[in-house]
C-alpha cells in the first residue's frame, strides 16, 4: 500500500490522475474529467489544457480528449542530457545572433523530440517545445536527420505500422526534398506541424552510435522571410559544428578513460 506523500500537490496529482484515465480509460470530455478529480470544469479544462501542450493528451474530431504521443508510443529513454548540456550555450548564442527561438532535437525511428529550447525575447515568438513529440517527415529537425540516411532506411520507418497516424505520407515527395536538403544544407518545415510557425533545421554530425539529433530556428511565419536564408543557414551551421565537434570531443575522452 501507497501513503500520499506528506507535501503532496494537488495540481501535479490531478494531472497525472487525468493522464493515466486517459491511457487506462480512453476519452474524457471536459466535464468527465472535473467529475473524476473532483474540482471545477475550469480547472480540469486547465489540467487537460497543459497536458495537451506536453503531449500528453490531444483532442479528437468529437472534442474529446485521448491520449496523447507521449502516452500512445513508449520508448527507452534516449540518452540526451550531455547533448543538452552541451547544446544550451550554443543555443543561446543562436537565438541572440538571430533573434529567433532554437531548439535541439533527437529523432528516434519517425518521430522526432526536442530536447532543449531557448526561446527569443520578441514579444512574438515561439514557445518553449521542450519534450514535444512530432512527425520526423514534418518537423526541421526530423527531415533534416532523415536526410542523412540512405533512402532504403528512410522508406523503412516510414513504413512502420503508425507512422502514417497523421495522415498518408507521400514517400516520393518526401525523398526529392530530402535530396534538395542535402544539396542546401538544411530542412525547411513552413507550417507543416503547426499554423503559424516556420523553422529550419540542420542536423549534427555527432560520435558514433550517438541518438540522431538536430538543431532548428523556429519563427513565427509573418517574419520568414526567403531573403534571410543564407543567414539564418550559415548561423545553423555553425552552431551544429560546434556542438558536434564538442559532442564527439567529450565522448571519446569519456571512451578513453
Amino acid at each position: 500500500m501507497k501513503n500520499r506523500p506528506a507535501y503532496g500537490i494537488d495540481s501535479v496529482d490531478h494531472a497525472l490522475r487525468l493522464a493515466t484515465l486517459l491511457k487506462q480509460e480512453g476519452p474524457l470530455r471536459v466535464m468527465e474529467a472535473a467529475e473524476h478529480l473532483g474540482v471545477a470544469r475550469s480547472t480540469a479544462h486547465r489540467l487537460l489544457a497543459m497536458l495537451v501542450y506536453r503531449d500528453f493528451a490531444e483532442q479528437d474530431d468529437d472534442r474529446r480528449y485521448v491520449a496523447g504521443p507521449a502516452l500512445r508510443h513508449p520508448s527507452s529513454p534516449e540518452p540526451v542530457a550531455d547533448l543538452r548540456r552541451i547544446a544550451e550555450p550554443h543555443l543561446r548564442e543562436l537565438t541572440a545572433r538571430t533573434g529567433e527561438t532554437t531548439s535541439v532535437t533527437v529523432t528516434v525511428g519517425h518521430r522526432t523530440r526536442f530536447v532543449a529550447t531557448v526561446e527569443c525575447t520578441q514579444v512574438l515568438r515561439v514557445g518553449d517545445r521542450a519534450g514535444r513529440v512530432l512527425p520526423a517527415h514534418l518537423a526541421s529537425g526530423g527531415k533534416a536527420v532523415l536526410a542523412t540516411l540512405p533512402e532504403e532506411e528512410v522508406r523503412a520507418r516510414l513504413a512502420e505500422p503508425d507512422a502514417a497516424e497523421t495522415g498518408p505520407v507521400d514517400v516520393e515527395a518526401l525523398l526529392r526534398e530530402l535530396r534538395r536538403c542535402r544539396r542546401r544544407g538544411y530542412a525547411l518545415n513552413d507550417q507543416a506541424t503547426e499554423s503559424g510557425v516556420t523553422a529550419i533545421g540542420r542536423a549534427v554530425d555527432g560520435p558514433p552510435g550517438a541518438v540522431p539529433a538536430a538543431v532548428a530556428i523556429a519563427m513565427p511565419t509573418v517574419r520568414f522571410r526567403r531573403d534571410r536564408m543564407a543567414e539564418l543557414g550559415g548561423a545553423l551551421a555553425s552552431a551544429t559544428d560546434r556542438i558536434g565537434t564538442e559532442w564527439a570531443a567529450e565522448t571519446a575522452e569519456y571512451r578513453g578513460r
